[in-house]
């Protein structure tokens, strides 16, 4: 058999064994239907990928180009700057992208926590979406198959001063469909009423509040809604939570457990309601805060402080009674491990496009699993990067809920096509079975929703012909 399939080509060859093992084994009408179902577009073993563009929509759409016609698409970090990606392309160009881990394996090093993760990440989804169209399988097939078919979405919620108004606002999502909730309710709510907090004069106490005198687009309290987050130009150096000075008193307390009372008589306690940016607060005023909001069935109070103090953290976490969640920053498995281990909180909630991609997603999904702690997921993206995750989270058993951070944007589900409209239906989105991700790019919608010219322009300006020698080890 092993000289007839080296002198024979396929179809002679299937013809040879349906005259071998009888006519049943393959007749000429299912040889026909096997030859059109094959994926023959591409052949994986040859390709390489030839060119990295990018479109600023979302976080910066990412698209990896070969030599075969086919491309993926990934997605930087929301807020990180796209050099993150394009001072990559050096290391991925010449590479066959099916070696997703390889590739992975070689340009990590150059990615780090927060945003500086975004251009590893964003290129590992790229990859992914190029394998699953090389092979005509849907990228959660390719990371074990499904546990789920749908996922369920969380709504965020950008804080308003009026606690009214943001219930209401509240009460819209419930009628939307979503069945889990998350409401920012920081110190900006209360920072213009006397007697709710201390700090000291002058003293920065956090990117959304500025003290008295300085100025700004948080100066006044919360962004608008759709205002960016990220303002050019310079700002200052923030300080930690725990080095501000800043303080809750007992009055800024009960003000911002009214403010959630209000909005849990509008949607219920039969919902999971989590909380988020409560401030750059000292560690007391977090549990004294925790303690107070106890009442109010939290599904989580979200980054009470920076997510690398361990210690600190499972101090809050052992103090209070509302679960505690953490996770966004942070880049790579290891540091997750590290806060499962040891309980410093009880969920873990990585961003995919910072914690370095599809599979590295999964693997923290499955490693925190060992310790008992389910796995929620950020995503402040475009639609690219939440079908990114919807593959993550369909193949992950302890997933919790995805995040989507547009609800208020009529616009977001457009540069995509191929998939259930809208993306987001009644709370839940619906994992993709085309392959890849699994959708198509609505290159119009595109054009119309950037931020700058320039749609998946070449850059040859980010190749290089000198030989670096960047590897940690000599």
């Amino acid at each position: 058999m092993g000289q007839l399939t080296a002198r024979l080509p396929r179809r002679s060859f299937l013809g040879a064994a349906a005259g071998v093992f009888g006519a049943s084994f393959w007749d000429d009408q299912s040889l026909e239907a096997y030859q059109q179902n094959v994926q023959t577009a591409s052949k994986p073993s040859d390709l390489r990928i030839t060119d990295l563009r990018m479109a600023m929509v979302g976080g910066g759409l990412i698209r990896l180009d070969t030599n075969q016609g086919v491309y993926g698409v990934g997605e930087n970090r929301d807020g990180a700057s796209r050099t993150y990606v394009l001072e990559l392309k050096r290391l991925v160009v010449g590479e066959n992208p099916c070696n997703i881990d390889k590739i992975f394996r070689k340009i990590k090093q150059f990615g780090y926590h927060a945003r500086q993760g975004g251009g590893v990440s964003g290129i590992e989804m790229a990859l992914w979406d190029l394998a699953g169209k090389v092979y005509n399988v849907p990228v959660y097939q390719m990371l074990g198959g499904k546990f789920r078919d749908r996922i369920r979405c969380y709504c965020d919620t950008p804080m308003m001063r009026d606690p009214k108004t943001f219930a209401e606002r509240m009460k819209e999502r419930k009628q939307q469909g979503y069945t889990y909730f998350k409401a920012d309710v920081g110190v900006q709510i209360i920072a213009n009423q006397p007697g709710t907090l201390s700090y000291p004069a002058g003293a920065d106490i956090g990117v959304f509040i500025r003290p008295q005198g300085q100025t700004g687009q948080q100066g006044q309290g919360a962004p608008q809604p759709g205002a960016s987050r990220f303002a050019p130009g310079p700002r200052p150096l923030p300080t930690e939570h725990m080095f501000t000075g800043m303080e809750i008193t007992d009055k800024g307390i009960g003000l911002m457990a009214d403010y959630l009372a209000q909005v849990r008589e509008i949607i219920g306690y039969e919902v999971p309601l989590a909380a988020d940016h409560f401030g750059h607060v000292g560690v007391n005023s977090i549990i004294r805060l925790g303690k107070a909001l106890q009442k109010f069935n939290l599904a989580w109070m979200e980054d009470v402080i920076p997510w690398y103090h361990t210690e600190l953290l499972k101090k809050i976490t052992d103090a209070i009674d509302v679960p505690t969640c953490t996770g966004e920053d942070i880049y790579l498995k290891e540091e997750f491990i590290h806060l499962a281990k040891n309980h410093a909180v009880d969920i873990l909630h990585p961003d995919i496009a910072t914690s370095g991609g599809i599979l590295e997603t999964k693997k923290i999904g499955d490693l925190i699993m060992d310790y008992g702690v389910p796995m929620a997921l950020h995503m402040a993206n475009s639609p690219v990067s939440a079908f990114a995750s919807a593959h993550v989270a369909a193949a992950t058993q302890n997933f919790l809920v995805l995040e989507n951070h547009s609800v208020d944007n009529p616009r977001w589900g457009d540069i995509v096509d191929g998939v259930e409209k809208p993306v987001v239906n009644k709370g839940y989105i619906t994992v993709p079975e085309g392959p890849g991700l699994g959708f198509k790019l609505n290159e119009e919608a595109i054009l119309k929703q950037l931020r700058e010219p320039g749609m998946f322009e070449p850059t040859p300006q980010w190749d290089t012909k000198e030989r670096i020698n960047d590897r940690l080890w000599s």
